[in-house]
């Protein structure tokens, strides 16, 4: 294919594409300490940022990888904060484990009620999530007052999710809510510091996670 560019392109070849970028970033990486999971789901973080700050600031507690792909092979379902989400990830991979994946924030009912308590969509979509579903993974790449709500559920008893996966952006409360996260015991997280994150690289790392998910229940 001729783009009639000076610039060449190495390769059109997709799949070409995705080893020359995984081959980029680990040179580009260098040395890390993360395990062979864990990288697999921090490489495609950075891959859909070209972040490398962004990738080396991301925090993994002991057994979060598995506890998402336990999650998705038990047909859990997956909660994302916003539509995003939900249009980014492979839904036919949870699907095909008996789960789907759920987003609720521009639902009628949660638009009347945020409406009535002077709140964000975001918080009431997390407070009929958890009342729909039991555990599976909270997917929060927008909303910080998604996460900071979810946090407020879990230590109340009223959630329980499998993992979270926290990684908002913004300057409003992002951090913070991601600060918080890591305050939180006894349930498994993926999250970064700082401001940095998004909905590009939430659905990044779970869609390394349901890929995962994928090559253990083919063994």
């Amino acid at each position: 294919m001729d783009f009639k560019t000076e610039f060449k392109p190495l390769t059109v070849d997709p799949d070409k594409i995705y080893d020359y970028s995984f081959a980029i970033i680990a040179e580009e990486m260098g040395k890390h300490n993360f395990s062979e999971d864990e990288w697999k789901v921090v490489r495609r973080i950075i891959h859909a940022s070209a972040d490398f700050e962004l990738g080396r600031s991301v925090i993994l507690t002991p057994g979060a990888i598995e506890a998402g792909i336990q999650s998705i092979l038990a047909g859990r379902h997956v909660i994302a904060d916003v539509q995003m989400i939900e249009s980014g990830s492979g839904k036919k991979r949870f699907q095909k484990h008996g789960g789907d994946l759920h987003c609720y924030i521009a639902d009628e009912d949660v638009s009347i009620e945020a409406k009535k308590q002077n709140t964000t969509r975001a918080i009431i979509s997390m407070q009929k999530a958890a009342k729909l579903h039991e555990g599976g993974i909270y997917a929060i790449g927008n909303a910080p007052t998604a996460l900071l709500e979810l946090i407020r559920l879990i230590k109340e008893g009223l959630a329980k999710p499998d993992l979270i996966i926290g990684m908002p952006v913004g300057f409003v409360s992002a951090a913070e809510s991601k600060e918080e996260l890591t305050k939180l015991e006894g349930i498994p997280y993926i999250t970064n510091v700082g401001r940095k994150g998004g909905s590009t690289v939430t659905v990044a790392a779970l869609n390394a996670i349901s890929l995962l998910a994928d090559e253990q229940a083919k063994k």
